[in-house]
C-alpha cells in the first residue's frame, strides 16, 4: 500500500561469535565463492537461535531470523523483549547501520537514529559543527538546517556549551543534543533506542511528548525501543514483541505488553523438597514446597504491577502437638528488608484458624498475599522461615525465590521516569476547600 513506509520480509540477521566477519580467510572465500556462482551462503545452513541464557555449540547465531511486518507512515510503533532479544539489532538493520543476512527491507523516507549514545556525532568537533553534519547526512540543504537550529538548541538545553567539543559532554548532556537533532532535522522516520534511560526524569518527558507531537502531528513514524511500559504505553499505539530474535507478535500495544509480561522465564518459580537450601533445619518441621503463583497464570516470577502474587508453603509437621508459624522476609536486589510478615491474628483481617495453636502430624499449606498496586516495578526476593515456639528451633530459607514487578502503563500516564521508592501502593486521597 502507497502509505506503508517501512516494509520488512524474511529478514535475518546471522553472527559469528567472537570474531569479525566469518574469522577466517578458508571462510569468507567460500562464502564469496557460493555467492557468485548464485548459489546459498553455506553458513546459513547452520547457526543456533538467539538465547543468550544457554551455551551453544555453534560458532554462528541468528540474532534475527525470518521477520516480517509492515508499518505505516504516521504509526508510532514500540518495540518490546528482554535483554538479548534482537530489538536494537533490528533497528541497526532499519537505520541501515548493518545489512541483514537474508531478507529485504525497504524503506520510504529520510530516516533519523539515535541507537547510542553519540550516535552519528564526532567528539572532536562542537556540537554546532555536529548539528550541521548530522543536517547534511539527512540530505538537508544548510539554510534548512539554520532554520531549526535554534529550537533544537533550546529543547537539548546546552546553550552554553554548544560550541564546545562534544567529547567533554557528560552523557547526559550527549544525548539531549542527539535526541533533539534526531528529532528536529526533518526525517520523515524517527528511531529511538533505549538511550532515553541516560536522562534525568524530566528530559525523558520532554522526549516522550515531542515523540508524541512528531507521530501525532507531524504525522512522522516513530519507531522506539523501551523497558519502560509505560513509555511504551503512552507513546505507542502498536508494538512488536520479539524474543530470542524472532518475532512473536505484532499488535495493539495493550495486548503486546500483557503478552510480554506474562511470558517471563517461570522456572524457579517453585522449589521443591530438598531443592529448598535450608541454611537451618527446625525439628518441629520441614519444608516441603515454596511457590509463586499468579491467580490468572499460575506459577510466574513475573507479576503485572496490578496483579496479586501468592505464596505458598507448603511444610512438614514431624511430631503431633507442634506450634508452627510460617512467616516471609521480603527484601529488595539490594538485601534491604522492606517488609516481615507472618500469620498473626488482626483486627482488621480474618484470624487464620491454625495461628498458635498445636498441629498434628502431617503436610500442612500456607498461603501468603501481596495484594496489587503495592510493590514498585523492580526485582524483589523471598526468604521462607518456620518459626515454632521455641525460637532457637527455626527453620530458615534464605533467598529461596525472587521475582519481578512489571510496569504495565496503566497506573500512571503523565510521569513515565522510574518511580522513587521500593514500594508504590495505591492509597486514598481527598481533596476538599477550608
Amino acid at each position: 500500500m502507497s502509505d506503508t513506509v517501512i516494509k520488512v520480509e524474511n529478514l535475518s540477521k546471522q553472527y559469528r561469535l567472537g570474531q569479525i566477519g566469518t574469522g577466517s580467510l578458508a571462510h569468507d572465500i567460500n562464502r564469496w565463492w557460493y555467492t557468485i556462482r548464485g548459489k546459498e551462503d553455506p553458513y546459513l545452513k547452520i547457526g543456533e537461535t538467539n538465547d543468550r541464557t544457554k551455551t551453544g555449540n555453534s560458532q554462528y547465531v541468528w540474532s534475527l531470523r525470518d521477520i516480517s511486518f509492515d508499518i505505516k507512515r504516521g504509526d508510532a510503533v514500540g518495540f518490546i523483549g528482554r535483554n538479548g532479544a534482537g530489538k536494537s539489532t533490528l533497528l541497526k538493520v532499519l537505520s541501515r547501520v548493518t545489512a541483514p543476512t537474508t531478507g529485504s527491507v525497504k524503506i520510504k523516507g529520510r530516516v533519523a537514529s539515535l541507537l547510542e549514545v553519540g550516535t552519528g556525532f564526532h567528539p572532536d568537533l562542537s556540537g554546532r559543527e555536529n548539528i550541521f553534519l548530522n543536517g547534511a547526512i539527512l540530505g538537508m540543504r544548510k539554510h534548512e538546517i539554520k532554520r531549526k537550529f535554534d529550537e533544537i538548541v533550546d529543547f537539548a538545553g546546552v546553550e552554553k556549551y554548544i560550541d564546545t567539543p562534544v567529547k567533554r559532554y557528560s552523557s547526559g548532556m550527549y544525548v539531549r543534543l542527539a535526541f533533539a537533532v534526531a528529532a528536529y532535522l526533518e526525517s520523515e522516520i524517527l528511531i529511538v533506542d533505549e538511550v532515553l534511560a541516560v536522562g534525568d526524569a524530566e528530559f525523558q518527558k520532554k522526549c516522550l511528548g515531542k515523540m508524541g507531537e512528531v507521530s501525532k502531528g507531524e504525522g512522522r513514524t516513530v519507531l522506539f525501543v523501551s523497558h519502560n511500559m509505560a513509555a511504551i504505553s503512552n507513546l505507542c499505539t502498536k508494538s512488536v514483541l520479539l524474543k530470542h530474535g524472532m518475532l512473536q507478535d505484532f499488535d495493539d500495544t495493550r495486548l503486546i505488553i500483557d503478552r510480554y509480561i506474562r511470558s517471563g522465564k517461570e522456572s524457579g518459580a517453585e522449589v521443591l523438597g530438598s531443592d529448598i537450601n535450608t541454611s537451618k533445619t527446625s525439628s518441629r518441621a520441614n519444608f516441603s514446597a515454596l511457590r509463586l503463583v499468579s491467580s490468572i497464570r499460575g506459577l510466574t516470577t513475573n507479576f503485572a504491577i496490578d496483579e496479586e502474587i501468592s505464596i505458598e508453603f507448603e511444610y512438614e509437621v514431624i511430631g503431633n502437638d507442634s506450634v508452627v508459624t510460617p512467616s516471609i522476609h521480603l527484601l529488595d536486589s539490594l538485601g534491604t528488608c522492606i517488609l516481615s510478615t507472618f500469620n498473626a491474628p488482626s483486627a482488621s483481617l480474618i484470624v487464620d484458624e491454625f495461628y498458635g495453636k498445636p498441629l498434628k502430624k502431617g503436610i500442612y499449606r500456607s498461603v501468603c498475599k501481596i495484594p496489587a498496586n503495592f510493590l514498585n516495578d523492580k526485582n524483589y526476593i523471598i526468604s521462607a522461615f518456620l518459626v515454632p515456639e521455641d525460637m532457637e528451633d527455626i527453620g530458615i530459607a534464605e533467598e529461596v525465590l525472587s521475582f519481578s514487578i512489571e510496569e504495565t502503563g496503566e497506573m500512571r500516564k503523565e510521569y513515565t521516569g522510574d518511580w522513587w521508592g521500593i514500594i508504590r501502593p495505591k492509597l486514598s486521597w481527598k481533596t476538599q476547600p477550608i
